[in-house]
């Protein structure tokens, strides 16, 4: 593409412009949220007018590229496009779009024009713009029709306050809320496929995250740990930097396989990390409990068990794969970069001291006198002792 110093990029906001009378505190978080990822990339001016952002690069310096993805990456915003401004002139218009997009003119078989008048204010309508300006290039490019219905090229005119701007089609956004406008949240990270996945979904909604992940060496090793803050990397794209509570899981461990029945091994381990990680909510006045647990995947994940693990917490669990299988949650890992690194071959504390013969069906009275035999308080403040936090920056 031509004139690329003078591109700048278009944001269009999605469920932000549904919003009501708090709609202004929702447009001024996503506009801050932007500002703060695409810093690294140069200096821009990053300003919202008429539910759309604006990302002007301020010299010739900017990584255009890096500020696309970090752009893609922001949670409530819906579309990116690459555009040059112009004057708002038919001929102008043309001409920008001839020189900006010759190279997909030359690949293109056919095209058409789409046009937005966004200010009222300009003579000509939607439908006329378009006309005009398709008329114009249809004399540049003689040997590209036009094909209103399945065009190799869509060119897209928009004519706003300052200017008109001329663009391709637009590159797919993240989506959702922009984030810290859901509340915070607690999310158990693991080293599988599901948990980051289950992070990304609730960060979507526009909820903050800290993470809680148990060690239990010498059962786990290190690199099953760097493979978690690995993790927890690939997510602070989406998600902004971010704390990983590392809280010892080693003693907790061994009590329960010491004195509780083999069936309920998992519940009981389930039990008390939910119960830590409600301690580390209730430290960083965090909201809810975020899980990736999808009904049936496993025996700890049937109604029965979940109702089991649920019990100790007073705080909302949210299971966003709860009706998901496993093919949509590895499609997602694969989206959001996660995956490659989940699979790698670290074990975590989960397949510490797997029963041979789970129990599917537990019954919680029976779970809770199992466990009993257990100095709860005790084992928690010990494994909350030792608590590590570990700051994850992108």
């Amino acid at each position: 593409m031509a004139n690329e110093r003078q591109e700048i990029f278009l944001l269009k906001l999605g469920e932000v412009v549904l919003k009501g009378l708090n709609r202004r505190v929702f447009e001024d978080k996503l506009v801050s949220n932007v500002c703060r990822r695409v810093k690294h990339c140069g200096s821009f001016n990053v300003y919202l007018r008429q539910s759309t952002i604006y990302v002007e690069p301020q010299n010739a310096e900017c990584d255009m590229s890096g500020a696309l993805t970090a752009c893609r990456q922001v949670f409530g915003v819906v579309s990116v496009a690459r555009a040059v401004p112009c004057e708002k002139d038919v001929d102008a218009i043309a001409e920008t779009a001839a020189v900006y997009l010759k190279d997909e003119f030359v690949a293109a078989k056919t095209f058409k024009v789409e046009s937005k008048r966004a200010d009222k204010l300009f003579h000509l309508n939607s439908i006329q713009i378009s006309q005009a300006v398709g008329g114009l290039l249809g004399e540049r490019f003689p040997d590209v029709g036009v094909d209103v219905h399945k065009p190799d090229l869509t060119v897209y005119v928009e004519i706003r306050e300052k200017a008109a701007y001329v663009h391709a089609p637009a590159a797919p956004g993240a989506g959702g809320l922009p984030i810290g406008m859901g509340g915070t949240a607690v999310s158990l990270l693991s080293g599988g496929i599901d948990s980051p996945v289950s992070s990304w979904m609730m960060a979507r909604r526009g909820v903050q995250l800290e993470m809680v992940h148990f060690v239990s060496p010498p059962y786990t090793s290190q690199q099953a740990l760097d493979k978690v803050l690995e993790l927890a990397k690939l997510l602070t794209v989406w998600c902004g930097r971010t704390t990983v509570h590392v809280i010892p899981f080693t003693k907790i461990q061994e009590e329960i396989r010491k004195n509780c029945p083999e069936e309920y091994f998992t519940l009981i381990m389930r039990r008390f990390m939910m119960r830590l990680a409600q301690n580390v909510a209730k430290n960083v006045h965090a909201g809810a409990l975020v899980t990736g647990e999808s009904l049936g995947q496993v025996a700890s994940q049937t109604l029965p068990a979940l109702n089991v693990t649920e019990d100790v917490t007073s705080l909302p669990v949210l299971r966003p794969l709860i009706g998901m299988d496993k093919v949509e949650i590895i499609r997602i890992s694969r989206e959001i970069g996660c995956f490659e690194t989940s699979i790698l071959p670290y074990e975590d504390c989960c397949t510490v001291f797997t029963p041979r013969h789970p129990c599917t069906r537990p019954k919680l009275e029976d779970v809770r006198a199992a466990e009993a035999v257990l100095d709860v308080e005790a084992l928690m403040n010990e494994a909350m002792a030792g608590r590590e936090r570990i700051r994850v920056k992108p």
